[in-house]
């Protein structure tokens, strides 16, 4: 029998409401970095990181420095929530377990990646990305092995090429938190993980796509 396109415009909405639903990402302990990492870069790391699963099945594990990286010198850019932070500087490792991807939407490869700082530039192509400038790129692990390297923003967004294989790349939205609970919270499409690094409450999306 045919169905009526009325009654499937109004079980659309119903469907999409239900694959919502079914995506419900929860925060647990994970355990030590990668074994695989830079001997420098696992000892700056938290000893034990977050694991982020999706309905039971794991998705992605996510290590921050002990400490804030400091000596930035942006606190006249506009939009930019952590100034301190240098360009280039190294945040924190993740890792994903199966196919993962980035606020761009862009596909990730199951593997370690490293998350460096750096600010959205100002040039029109990002107008409504975020409301803040500071993102973290990701960069294959096997290829970032310098703990102390702070790559300016080209060669950054060169090195994050690799991660995401396309001619943009890989970012996640991150900023300082203006409160200092911790975990993981469903904020309208995205999911967003607060900890801290070093004593500043911080936030990032690491599952959600911006709209532009």
């Amino acid at each position: 029998m045919m169905r009526h396109p009325l009654s499937l415009r109004l079980c659309l909405p119903l469907l999409l409401c239900a694959a919502s639903v079914m995506a419900q990402y929860k925060a647990e302990p994970a355990g030590p970095p990668p074994s695989d990492l830079a001997p420098s870069i696992a000892g700056a790391l938290q000893k034990d990181g977050t694991k982020i699963t999706n309905n039971g099945t794991p998705y992605c594990e996510i290590w921050f420095r002990r400490d804030k990286p400091s000596g930035g010198k942006n606190a006249a850019e506009e939009a930019v929530t952590l100034p301190t932070i240098p360009q280039g500087a190294l945040l924190a490792v993740i890792r994903f377990d199966g196919k993962g991807s980035d606020r761009r939407g862009q596909n990730l490869k199951p593997g370690v990646y490293t998350l460096r700082y750096s600010l959205m530039p100002v040039n029109g192509d990002h107008q409504g990305a975020a409301p803040q400038r500071d993102f973290m790129l990701l960069a294959p692990a096997a290829d970032d092995k310098d703990l102390n390297a702070m790559p300016a923003f080209e060669a950054l967004v060169d090195m994050s090429k690799k991660a995401s294989g396309t001619p943009h790349p890989a970012v996640m939205s991150f900023w300082k938190a203006d409160d200092a609970k911790t975990g993981l919270s469903q904020q309208g499409d995205d999911w967003v993980f607060q900890t801290k690094l070093g004593d500043t409450a911080i936030a990032v999306i690491l599952i959600g796509t911006a709209a532009s």
